[in-house]
């Protein structure tokens, strides 16, 4: 199965998290995502993806936006608000469903983890559970807590192989076997919010984003967006992962791990540093 590229006119797109501000590392993909824009000549959009609202920081929207105008970086359009968005993800989620292409589940982790060590495949540390397919044929009397993508039925009622081969501009070919190495993920949580996947993949369509430029770390996510992408019947973008600012510990330099917002006293000096990250990374990456 391949990711075939977009011919349509460039749409990019950022997509930050308000659970903080933007720190040096969020800049670095803003950038990479506006320059790669402008290197094309197309539209750069700008979405707030909100969703898990508990984790969400009161008023940090408000103020990422003040910040890419402090930095020059305007949006060729309307900003959209993942929160406003829960009809649009329903209607997707009812649309999946309604070709049994989602299930409910009644898993709780304990449960989960429980199932994967009789089976004699502990999760790894530091690695995500593939999830064991314990509901797919019911709950058992258990009530769903969650619903979750059946990706095997979904590949397999679309006529397409497990493995899913795609293009990345940066890193080059890749390939995942999701049901085996992420297995039925989840499209809502079991606390009622809408999954990450989901929502990207909606409104990256909604959006028309033609090419998904974003952080290295974000691209174990790429196979799962595009079997969702082919459920929903959904343009698949072209991928382009850039290298990640790591912090003094080594590890990718978060809001999670204390990174500091910036200091936008010099807006310059910062998209002077973030482009020259991304110089160093080699930028221009493969257009």
């Amino acid at each position: 199965m391949t990711a075939t590229p977009t011919t349509r006119p460039y749409v990019g797109r950022f997509a930050p998290s308000p659970t903080g501000l933007l720190h040096r590392g969020s800049l670095v993909a803003a950038l990479a995502s506006f320059l790669d824009a402008r290197a094309h000549g197309g539209r750069w959009l700008v979405r707030i993806e909100d969703v898990d609202g508990p984790r969400c920081v009161p008023g940090a929207s408000e103020q990422i936006l003040a910040q890419l105008r402090t930095l020059g970086l305007h949006p060729d359009g309307e900003v959209m608000v993942q929160s406003q968005r829960g009809p649009v993800y329903e209607a997707a989620l009812q649309s999946l469903i309604a070709r049994s292409w989602a299930y409910p589940c009644a898993c709780t982790r304990s449960d989960i983890e429980r199932a994967l060590r009789s089976a004699g495949t502990p999760t790894p540390r530091h690695a995500s559970a593939v999830y064991p397919g314990t509901c797919r044929l019911g709950t058992q009397g258990k009530t769903g807590r969650s619903w979750r993508l059946d990706v095997a039925r979904v590949l397999r009622d679309l006529g397409l192989p497990p493995v899913l081969h795609w293009h990345d501009r940066h890193l080059g070919e890749q390939t995942q076997e999701v049901a085996a190495e992420v297995g039925d993920f989840v499209l809502r949580r079991t606390d009622g919010l809408w999954a990450y996947q989901l929502a990207v993949v909606v409104d990256d369509a909604a959006q028309g984003v033609t090419d998904v430029v974003r952080g290295m770390d974000l691209l174990d996510n790429t196979a799962r967006q595009i079997v969702l992408q082919k459920a929903l019947g959904c343009p698949t973008p072209r991928y382009l992962h850039v290298p990640v600012v790591l912090g003094q510990n080594g590890e990718k330099l978060s809001k999670q791990n204390g990174a500091q917002p910036l200091n936008l006293a010099e807006p310059t000096q910062c998209l002077q540093e973030a482009r020259a990250f991304l110089t160093r990374s080699g930028w221009p990456f493969d257009r």
